[in-house]
């Protein structure tokens, strides 16, 4: 990021942290996360090393910052799956767990920076609104399916626990290499069919026997 006339005036308004953090996107999406410092950080938004220590407390501060970025953009990105699916009445469940994996395909290293912030013991503060949020999105999502017989009845969170589990293995094994980048999705959407058949309406006669 080349800095521009006028930029750092800017920067006094508010913007500079914002600035940080993009730069700090960028860079993830280059190197990923472990390249990610303050120094380099600062560099790329024309500012001197200390600038961002102004604004975040550290380095940790600051991959927390990307991370509720990167949240807000998988969040989008999510949308527009759930609603390619929902002119034709395909599952919404289904396009969401595709999504992830998709997500994961195309960004890597984002996807990396969420399993160390989101997929741990305690949820950081900063970022516990926004999770919140989209877990109850996320459970809407399957009450809906579940209410136009797409999905069997049952709780919604057990129901969106194991799809969970199902995508987040799919993406890691993406991303460490053990599936094939080139038939990843391909495989994703048959592993998601086959659970699909598992929680679809018929399945519910194996409680009877």
């Amino acid at each position: 990021m080349t800095e521009r006339p006028g930029e750092r005036s800017s920067y006094h308004h508010g913007s500079l942290p914002e600035a940080l953090v993009e730069a700090a996107c960028e860079l993830l999406d280059e190197c990923g996360q472990e390249k990610v410092s303050m120094r380099e950080v600062a560099r790329r938004a024309g500012v001197s090393a200390g600038a961002p220590f102004r604004h975040f407390a550290d380095r940790q501060a600051l991959l927390t910052a990307v991370a509720d970025r990167v949240l807000a953009d998988f969040a989008r990105w999510q949308e527009g799956e759930a609603a390619a699916v929902e002119p034709v009445g395909g599952s919404v469940m289904r396009a969401i767990g595709l999504g992830f994996v998709r997500y994961a395909l195309h960004h890597p290293r984002r996807f990396e920076l969420l399993r160390s912030r989101v997929f741990t013991a305690s949820r950081e503060p900063e970022l516990r609104e926004q999770l919140d949020g989209m877990d109850r999105e996320f459970t809407g999502l399957i009450v809906a399916d579940q209410e136009a017989g797409r999905l069997r009845p049952g709780d919604p969170v057990l129901v969106g626990l194991a799809g969970q589990a199902l995508v987040y293995g799919l993406a890691q094994m993406i991303v460490d290499g053990y599936l094939p980048g080139e038939r990843a999705e391909e495989l994703a959407g048959q592993v998601l069919d086959t659970f699909g058949q598992g929680v679809a309406g018929g399945s519910a006669n194996h409680q009877a026997q």
